[in-house]
C-alpha cells in the first residue's frame, strides 16, 4: 500500500490545483510501513519539485537567551530555572548588545532572542531593549520571543496578545519564531507542558503575528511517546495554518523545523521506569523518517530545515538528501537545547558550506525571510577560520 501512495505523490507538481495532496490517513501508513530509503527518495523528489535547483541555504546568526527565569516548568526543559533560584539570570542591554556586535563582526544578519516567561520583567523592559537594539544594530533582524512569552507579557499587562505583538513590532521586532509548538496535540501538550496552554493558544498567537506581517516559522519537537497519528496531526495543523495564511494574503510560515526532544540530562527522560516504561526521544532513522513525511505533507511550506544541533552534522547532512533544503544557522551560541546534553552548539560558515558541498549540493547564504544573499566561498573573506572538519 505504501508503494501506491508514493507513486501518487510522485505526480505532485507545484501550483497544480489537481495535484494529489497527501492525506493524514496515507501519511500514517507511510510513517508506519514505508521503507526509509523509499520515503527519503520520494521526499528528495518533492524537494526538487517544490524548491528547484541544488542550492541549500543557511543563515549567519546567533541565539541570545536573555533570561532563564520561567514559570512554565516544561518537564523536558533543562534550561529554565524557577523564580528565586540561585542560578536565575537576566542579561543587561549592554550584555545583549555585545552579543549583537560579535555577530556583526562576522557578517551576521539575524538574532534569535528568546528566554523564559519571567513575570519580574515589566513590559517596558522588552520595549526598551528592542528600541535600543534597533538603534545600536540597525542591520540585524530581531526575531524575538515565542508565543508563550507573548502570552506571559499579555498577562502581566492586561493587554491582548495582538496588542502586545503590535507594540513589540513598533519597537523594532522583526519576527516571531515558532518555538514552543512542541506537539500541537492536546493530549501530548497537557502531559509535557500543561502550563503552556493547548494547541489553540499557540496557533492563535502565530496567526496574529502573521496578520501583523511578522516573519514566522513553524517548529515541532517530537519523541514524547506519541505515535504516528499524533505526529501527523501536528503536521496537518501546520499545513492548515499555512493554507489559511495564503488564502488571506498574509505572510505565511517561512519554514518548518523539527527535532527530537533532547533528554540526556533531564529526569523527564527517565520517567515510567519498569515494565510500563515509555521510550522517549527519537534516533537518527526516526528523525529522517519524520523529515521525509514532513516534506511530503507540507506541500505549501517550501523550506524544511535540517537540525544539526540536535542530530549532529552527519544526520543533518543525510536529511538534505531526504527532503530538507536548509541547514539552519551558525548560531554562535545556544543554551536551551545544550542544557539537555547536546555538546555542539555552534558552527562556522565554512563548516556548514563543507557539509553542504559534501552532500553534492551548493551552499547559499540567506536571511530570515529566505531571501538569497551574496555567498563567499572558501578562500574568500569574510569566512571565519574553520574548526576541525565535521564530515
Amino acid at each position: 500500500m505504501w508503494a501506491s501512495i508514493l507513486e501518487r505523490q510522485a505526480g505532485w507538481k507545484a501550483d497544480d490545483p489537481t495535484a494529489v495532496r497527501l492525506s493524514s490517513e496515507d501519511a500514517i501508513v507511510l510513517y508506519e510501513t514505508a521503507p526509509l530509503h523509499a520515503l527519503m527518495s520520494a521526499a528528495l523528489l518533492r524537494r526538487k519539485q517544490q524548491v528547484p535547483g541544488a542550492e541549500v541555504t543557511y543563515l549567519i546568526d546567533r541565539n541570545v537567551n536573555y533570561t532563564n527565569a520561567c514559570t512554565i516548568n516544561c518537564q523536558f526543559c533543562s534550561f529554565y530555572r524557577p523564580m528565586g533560584h540561585d542560578e536565575v539570570y537576566t542579561q543587561t542591554i549592554d550584555e545583549i548588545s555585545q552579543r549583537f556586535a560579535e555577530l556583526e563582526a562576522i557578517g551576521g544578519v539575524r538574532v534569535l532572542m528568546q528566554g523564559g516567561v519571567n513575570p519580574d520583567l515589566p513590559f517596558s523592559w522588552y520595549l526598551d531593549v528592542l528600541r535600543d537594539l534597533r538603534t545600536r544594530h540597525p542591520s540585524i533582524d530581531l526575531d524575538c520571543f515565542s508565543p508563550i512569552e507573548i502570552q506571559g507579557m499579555a498577562e502581566i499587562t492586561g493587554m491582548s496578545t495582538l496588542d502586545v505583538l503590535r507594540a513589540l513590532k513598533e519597537a523594532g521586532m522583526h519576527g516571531l519564531p515558532g518555538g514552543g509548538a512542541e506537539m500541537l496535540v492536546e493530549g501530548v501538550r497537557r502531559d509535557v507542558s500543561p502550563k503552556k496552554g493547548g494547541p489553540e493558544q499557540w496557533i492563535r498567537i502565530m496567526r496574529e503575528a502573521q496578520q501583523l506581517d511578522l516573519v514566522t516559522s513553524a517548529t515541532n519537537v517530537f519523541g514524547f511517546g506519541e505515535g504516528a497519528a499524533e505526529r501527523v496531526e501536528h503536521l496537518e495543523r501546520v499545513r492548515g495554518m499555512q493554507d489559511e495564511a495564503l488564502t488571506r494574503g498574509e505572510r505565511p510560515f517561512t519554514s518548518f523545523i523539527a527535532w527530537p526532544v533532547q533528554l540526556e540530562t533531564n529526569s523527564f527522560g527517565r520517567r515510567n521506569r519498569g515494565q510500563n516504561r515509555v521510550e522517549l526521544g527519537a534516533g537518527p532513522s526516526e528523525y529522517l523518517r519524520h523529515v521525509a513525511i514532513a516534506r511530503l505533507m507540507l506541500d505549501v511550506v517550501d523550506h524544511i530545515q535540517a537540525s544539526w544541533p540536535t542530530m549532529g552534522v552527519d544526520v543533518a547532512q543525510m536529511a538534505l538528501l531526504g527532503g530538507a533544503d536548509d541547514i539552519g544557522s551558525t548560531m554562535m551560541e545556544e543554551n536551551v537545547v545544550s542544557a539537555s546534553g547536546t555538546s555542539k552548539i555552534s558552527a562556522s560558515e565554512l563548516e556548514l558550506q563543507r557539509l553542504i558541498l559534501r552532500a553534492g549540493l551548493k551552499p547559499r547564504r540567506r536571511n530570515s525571510r529566505y531571501e538569497l544573499l551574496e555567498t563567499p566561498t572558501e578562500g574568500q573573506a569574510p569566512l571565519p577560520a574553520p574548526v576541525p572538519a565535521l564530515v
